[in-house]
């Protein structure tokens, strides 16, 4: 039976996120699995959205604005109450599992009383029902979830899906019409009353392509220039870090990778001076291509590894920017 789905996107500085066009990909990938149906996505802000009408071009049918002065900046309650309201008439929402969408899948799934997979990787049908792929126990094993709940409620990992073509039900020379939507009444109970940016404007590890993470072999911070100068080389890169060297204060807890920080999903990860713990295997195991770089052998990053370079960092990493300027500069 034909369903239609939900996705609920994501703005920053009143600019769509890219992980908006996965969501809207991973809902036109389920529609379809699901025997067809339309997909509309749901846009936040305080005022137009930048990019919005472009999401037809991602793979969404309708798209729908949700305006209210209380909406430039993530607000729970008003974003939880927005989305129950229309939910219903979809098969399945689907949220971004970044911090916003961590916070409000499973907001909406209570108010309406259904199931919530969360952190998923693949999403397929069986029997009319969504189901939901995704790891659990530090990423050592995927489970398969079946979501019996209408509407069925999940979050996507970010970089595993990708934006769809447009829909072949919409002539592509038309542009998609972004339409009002009537924000019901809420109780706000938080307020956010400020933000503030970091001083240098840096790449969020959980979007980036490619993600260059250090560990406490890099000695000290100072040392993570090297990452820094290897990110640069490389082009469209943000740099991460392991627990440890943020727990130590060498780097920001927004760059944290692992359970307790960050979940990436880049196309490559290089681990550089990080031993491979668990709970940092848990946030990178599902980078498409890992590089560890460590001087010791047996480091539990190499058994995750798909290449592996046992050395010294401060010998390798500064011959391997070289070498990636070198390719670059040839074009």
């Amino acid at each position: 039976m034909p369903a239609d789905i939900l996705a609920v996107t994501e703005t920053r500085d009143g600019v769509l996120r890219q992980v908006s066009r996965e969501v809207v990909g991973a809902a036109r990938q389920l529609s379809a699995a699901m025997g067809g149906g339309t997909v509309t996505a749901l846009v936040f802000g305080s005022a137009p959205v930048e990019g919005a009408a472009s999401l037809g071009a991602s793979g969404a049918d309708r798209v729908l604005m949700a305006t209210h002065a209380g909406f430039g900046e993530y607000n729970p309650d008003g974003f939880a109450a927005t989305v129950a309201s229309v939910a219903r008439d979809y098969a399945a929402v689907l949220f971004a599992a970044t911090a916003t969408g961590k916070d409000l899948a499973p907001r909406v799934a209570a108010r309406l009383g259904v199931g919530c997979a969360t952190d998923v990787v693949a999403l397929g049908a069986e029997g009319g029902a969504v189901v939901a792929t995704r790891p659990v126990y530090a990423g050592k094993v995927l489970e398969r979830v079946k979501l019996t709940g209408v509407p069925a409620v999940a979050s996507v990992r970010t970089n595993t899906f990708e934006a769809s073509a447009p829909s072949t039900a919409r002539p592509p020379d038309r542009p998609t019409a972004v339409e009002a939507l009537q924000v019901p009444e809420f109780t706000q109970r938080v307020t956010v009353t400020g933000v503030k940016a970091p001083e240098k404007a840096a790449l969020d590890v959980a979007e980036a392509p490619i993600v260059v993470s250090g560990g406490r072999g890099l000695k000290e911070p100072a040392n993570f220039a090297l990452l820094e100068a290897l990110a640069e080389a490389l082009g469209n890169t943000a740099v991460g870090a392991s627990r440890a060297v943020v727990d130590a204060g060498w780097r920001e807890h927004g760059a944290q990778v692992g359970q307790t920080g960050k979940t990436v999903s880049p196309g490559l990860y290089i681990a550089v001076g990080i031993s491979g713990a668990i709970q940092h295997l848990a946030g990178m195991r599902t980078a498409k291509t890992i590089v560890a770089i460590n001087r010791d052998k047996d480091a539990p990053i190499f058994k995750v590894a798909d290449y592996g370079i046992v050395g010294d960092l401060f010998e390798v990493v500064p011959r391997l920017t070289e070498e990636v300027k070198k390719v670059r500069a040839q074009g």
